[in-house]
């Protein structure tokens, strides 16, 4: 069987955990690939990418069964995340407050619901939630105490207890993460990317365009989360170091994808530069967003954000996790949006086409695994 060859560049999220983390995700997942097809896929260790290990990290992934070799290399700006990370939950708190004052006065949240309404009520109950459930959690106790004790003595016990659980019951509803998210892309509409995350984008960009030429059957852009965001300034500027012309191998996949939590600030006009010079371009991008998660937005095109026809092959397409979970493993209801963001990047109870380990380390291109996912009832 003639081997396969793919190039995979993966841009991930706002998350500080980095490479390690999702390179062990990606072994796992292969694991279970492996299981599910009879397919052994070798995951490598990690090494440092060709533009050094500040850049990029990569991986060989082998399918032998298959025919299959991908070399995966994992886009890092996780160490420009950890510097905005805020740790301590009063900085969270006040930070948080004055981003969202400035999401309230910039944020076109009419346009927004009428485009999905489920992420408009992710970020929204998250500074709700944050005030309700340490007053409630004090304010119940208390009440009751002060029946039997002083009130001074019933206010302390209700504090404290409002102390101890109140950020775990936070914490399992994903709300430090979702006002972390939230108050980094407030920064990041008002104030552009900064010196240092476009210097990173400029490198990223250069080492796709260094592969696009290579001896690969596919080159594919994998972004995530809010790297969907990120991806496309990064796209701008690959287009613009490829003169307008990229290989009819090549496509864009957005995982997850949250443009609009950018793209709707009426103050990001750099941003919106950005898709209002893609939408121009050629190039095939595959949006695979999810409806149950609150986080994405599921059949919303990025580039009609911003103009009325786009020069774009796109697709867009909802993963269909029902039909690849069971019922006791399907990641809904509220406990569950941080996992269901990140089933993207998972491999089912059945497999998918469209799982990222088929994507990635299995026969098919993109289109076909589109054509072949379309096939399933």
């Amino acid at each position: 069987m003639e081997k396969f060859k793919r190039k995979v560049f993966y841009l991930g999220g706002f998350d500080p955990r980095g490479v390690r983390f999702y390179h062990q995700l990606y072994r796992e997942q292969a694991a279970r690939h492996g299981v599910l097809t009879g397919q052994a896929v070798d995951v490598s260790a990690r090494r440092a990418g060709p533009a050094g290990a500040s850049v990029s990290a990569a991986w060989t992934v082998a399918n032998p069964q298959a025919g299959v070799e991908t070399d995966y290399e994992y886009l890092r700006w996780e160490d420009l995340v950890g510097k905005v990370w805020i740790r301590n939950p009063l900085s969270l708190a006040l930070r948080a407050a004055r981003a969202y004052a400035g999401h309230v006065r910039h944020m076109d949240f009419g346009r927004m619901r009428r485009l999905r309404k489920g992420p408009v009520i992710t970020i929204l109950y998250p500074p709700v939630l944050a005030v309700l459930i340490p007053l409630l959690l004090a304010l119940a106790p208390a009440l009751l105490l002060a029946l039997l004790i002083p009130f001074w003595a019933a206010a302390l016990a209700g504090v404290a207890l409002s102390a101890l659980l109140s950020g775990r019951i936070l914490a399992k509803l994903v709300v430090p993460w979702l006002l972390r998210f939230m108050t980094y892309h407030h920064a990041l509409a008002a104030d552009g990317p900064g010196p240092d995350l476009d210097a990173r984008l400029d490198q990223f960009a250069a080492r796709i365009a260094q592969e696009l030429d290579g001896d690969w059957d596919e080159v594919q852009l994998v972004t995530h989360s809010a790297g969907t965001i990120l991806g496309m300034r990064l796209m701008r500027r690959l287009l613009a170091l490829r003169g307008g012309a990229l290989p009819g191998h090549f496509t864009m996949l957005g995982l997850g994808q949250v443009v609009p939590v950018i793209g709707l600030r009426r103050d990001a006009a750099w941003y919106q530069d950005d898709l209002r010079a893609l939408s121009d371009q050629h190039f095939r991008y595959v949006d695979i967003s999810s409806p149950p998660d609150g986080a994405a937005y599921y059949n919303v095109n990025p580039f009609r954000l911003v103009a009325d026809h786009h020069a774009a092959r796109v697709e867009m397409l909802s993963p269909r996790f029902h039909l690849f979970y069971e019922p006791e493993n399907y990641h809904g209801g509220w406990s569950n949006k941080y996992e269901a963001h990140f089933d993207y990047l998972r491999v089912g109870d059945r497999l998918s086409p469209m799982d990222l380990i088929s994507l990635t380390a299995g026969r098919r291109t993109v289109d076909e695994a589109i054509a072949a996912f379309r096939m399933i009832p």
